[in-house]
């Protein structure tokens, strides 16, 4: 090489290099998503999404998050995405990204937001992945509040109240935030389902809130595995009566809970082992 082609080469170096490889995508209906695509859906609320960690290319509970996703379309639009074409974009979101991930797919009509026209118009998917995570390691001292999600039911976007209500919490001390229903009832966490340990069997909470797809699976495990399980209604006057709390989400089958409002409670270790023993049981799988 002489001096003018040397010369040459420093002065463009990046010209030589190969450019960075994409690791995290977002992508709409299979393709990657454009900005003025997604420009109008930075202020849109009316969406519905699911949430799940991928480990070597797959997932748990696959056919809970379908469901899910075809079960709040049809409440907040009247129809679904078929599975089909569901799981050939979240395949497609994964390709050439790392094996580990976090993925969001969220379900919006194209006639957009305050129209009566939504039942005559398409629906797209946008998916979305990130950097895996596992949740907190705790315990957690949950802060309690007076409140109920509209449409408990639906993993539905722009929930302002859920960031409001934790953040006030940690403002108080605790950690994060549990709602307390009209009637007393503890439901659900800001992006949690709360469980309980009665020394023999998993409670879960009996009110209106978000049946979590980690939940679907952890239940169902549990059934296998031939755990007691009770569907009750749980107050904070219960509370002192049992032996052990969690949080769980699509992160984590169970992180541990010493303290909800006033009330500690007690370490469960052997109940937290056996939450994730049943999520270790559900067998990861493709889209």
């Amino acid at each position: 090489m002489n001096a003018h082609s040397t010369h040459a080469a420093e002065q463009r170096p990046e010209e030589s290099r190969p450019a960075a490889p994409t690791l995290y995508t977002t992508q709409l209906d299979g393709r990657p998503a454009t900005a003025e695509e997604l420009a109008p859906l930075a202020f849109a609320g009316y969406a519905h999404f699911t949430a799940v960690q991928v480990r070597d290319g797959r997932m748990r509970g696959l056919d809970l998050h379908l469901e899910r996703l075809r079960s709040a379309s049809v409440e907040l639009f009247g129809r679904a995405l078929p599975d089909d074409r569901v799981r050939s974009y979240l395949r497609t979101a994964l390709e050439g990204g790392p094996a580990d991930v976090s993925l969001t797919a969220a379900v919006f009509s194209t006639a957009g937001e305050f129209t009566a026209a939504g039942d005559q118009a398409g629906l797209s998917l946008l998916v979305r992945t990130g950097p895996p995570a596992s949740g907190p390691a705790g315990p957690l001292a949950l802060g309690t509040v007076a409140y109920e999600r509209p449409l408990a039911t639906v993993k539905h976007v722009g929930e302002v109240a859920k960031t409001y209500y934790l953040r006030q919490a940690v403002g108080e001390g605790f950690d994060d935030a549990a709602f307390v229903d009209r009637r007393g009832r503890l439901s659900e966490g800001t992006i949690w389902n709360l469980a309980f340990w009665d020394g023999e069997s998993v409670l879960w909470p009996r009110a209106g809130m978000l049946g979590g797809t980690m939940m679907g699976v952890v239940r169902r495990q549990l059934t296998r595995l031939g755990v007691p399980q009770q569907d009750r209604e749980i107050t904070l006057a219960d509370l002192p009566a049992l032996s052990g709390a969690v949080v769980l989400n699509s992160w984590t089958p169970g992180v541990a809970v010493h303290r909800i409002g006033p009330e500690p409670m007690p370490p469960a270790p052997s109940f937290l082992d056996l939450l994730h023993r049943a999520h270790r049981a559900e067998p990861l799988t493709s889209p």
